[in-house]
């Protein structure tokens, strides 16, 4: 069955009854401090700078409310400068969209509890590993680990240097093959690339996947070959569509939950007629959540960043009604949203917590969210 949902007030906070387990607020931060950290993979003759976000320790609590800048992401070197280059020329319209200050502690301890169910990111064309950190730093605050590699040779810092690979299906098959050696690393209590004090951390038995544009059809990819992805979350493209003949989400058997920006000015009409399409055709569970007003960057955390990264913060022009103008949805809701049911959606699918489904099933915020359900 179909459902809709378009109107229904809900708060962000669902518990689980059957088992007592405390509420939930997906759209707050959880209880731990989170941690992050990078190491460097060696996939092939390609390099892969990882970064992981983590529940840490309580004494980490006081570093993570500080945060450190988002350039601290980047190691010392060229691209650095790059980096700092960019931030330091961003415009007051460009500062409406990228967050410029982390809450992670680098290097943090690690909380008890392991193993934390463990979650892939993609990210979008030409784009940096911690262009969502928002959403891995809700997922870790409640107890998950999230892993994100620069894909090498289609990273912001490859287009810059003018040897970014082209957007196309040779290039997915690498990233889908980027994402599955990371969790094999991640993976793997015994992996020497994994900072010591983080091996093990990660649950095999329970690991999802989410991508943000050319990430969102990764995540697709990932979700169709790689069989300990449980869950997968594509946000602002659809993971079929005639760029990647080799995805089918009819090949696709675990929950999806698609996100789609109704005024997405990168994919456009046509991107967003694919994921509505794709929506229709997914094996069930199902979920497709629609966000007013959005554009294609206003989920991500490095929107303004660049001219190309420009589209979903500030003004704008609409892609439902060309030539009007209008003002994207503010960029802290809009990556709310994406963390709150990213939080809510893996709860669900990698924790089994019933209580989830409550809230994935309902708009919020209701003036600026839809979701429909195929169950």
């Amino acid at each position: 069955p179909t459902t809709t949902a378009a109107t229904t007030e809900v708060t962000g906070t669902t518990a689980d009854a059957s088992t007592g387990e405390p509420a939930i607020d997906y759209t707050e931060p959880g209880p731990h401090p989170v941690g992050n950290t990078r190491f460097v993979l060696a996939n092939g003759d390609r390099d892969l700078l990882v970064e992981l976000w983590y529940p840490a320790d309580a004494a980490a609590a006081d570093a993570a409310a500080k945060g450190h800048p988002i350039a601290e992401f980047v190691p010392a070197g060229p691209d650095r400068d790059t980096l700092d280059g960019l931030l330091a020329a961003l415009s007051p319209a460009g500062l409406i969209g990228t967050r410029l200050q982390t809450a992670s502690a680098q290097d943090a301890a690690p909380a008890a509890g392991a193993p934390f169910p463990t979650v892939a990111f993609s990210h979008c064309f030409n784009c940096v590993r911690f262009s969502t950190f928002s959403v891995a730093e809700r997922l870790a605050s409640h107890g998950f680990i999230v892993a994100a590699p620069d894909h090498t040779g289609g990273t912001l810092f490859d287009e810059v240097k003018g040897m970014s690979a082209p957007l196309g299906e040779d290039f997915l098959a690498v990233r889908a093959a980027d994402i599955s050696a990371v969790l094999d690393a991640v993976l793997d209590p015994r992996s020497a690339v994994v900072p010591e004090p983080l091996r093990g951390l990660a649950d095999p038995t329970r690991v999802g996947m989410y991508g943000h544009s050319y990430g969102a059809a990764t995540a697709g990819r990932v979700a169709q070959n790689d069989p300990r992805v449980l869950a997968t979350m594509p946000i602002a493209a659809p993971v079929e569509n005639p760029f990647f003949p080799n995805t089918h989400v009819a090949d696709i058997h675990v929950p999806m939950l698609s996100v789609l920006a109704e005024e997405d000015n990168s994919i456009g009409s046509l991107g967003n007629n694919l994921i509505e399409s794709n929506f229709a055709a997914e094996n069930p569970p199902a979920r497709l959540v629609r966000v007013t007003d959005a554009g294609h960057w206003g989920f991500t955390d490095i929107c303004g960043l660049t001219m190309g990264f420009s589209a979903g913060c500030g003004e704008g022009e609409r892609q439902t009604a060309p030539g009007e103008q209008f003002t994207y949805l503010d960029v802290a809701i809009a990556r709310g949203i994406a963390s709150a049911y990213a939080l809510a959606f893996f709860d669900l699918h990698l924790r089994g917590n019933p209580a989830a489904a409550a809230y994935l099933d309902a708009p919020d915020p209701a003036a600026f969210v839809a979701v429909e359900s195929r169950l």
